[in-house]
């Protein structure tokens, strides 16, 4: 079974891969991609605090 740490990281990875296109887009002028390079952005940011609660749900969760 793949741990949820592994999942949530790889969706993020692909967030950030749009992001790198929008962002270039962005660069050429093309202000529609700023708004979404914004929004990619803030989905990263959920993704990274969702990677951060399950990390520490699945180290309280191990018996010392």
């Amino acid at each position: 079974m793949e741990n949820n740490v592994i999942k949530l990281m790889q969706v993020m990875g692909t967030i950030l891969q749009e992001s790198e296109m929008n962002a270039a887009k962005f660069a050429e002028g093309n202000k529609s991609a700023g708004t979404r390079l914004r929004k990619n952005m803030q989905d990263v940011k959920q993704f990274a605090q969702a990677v951060r609660t399950e990390v520490q749900k699945q180290k309280n969760s191990v018996l010392a």
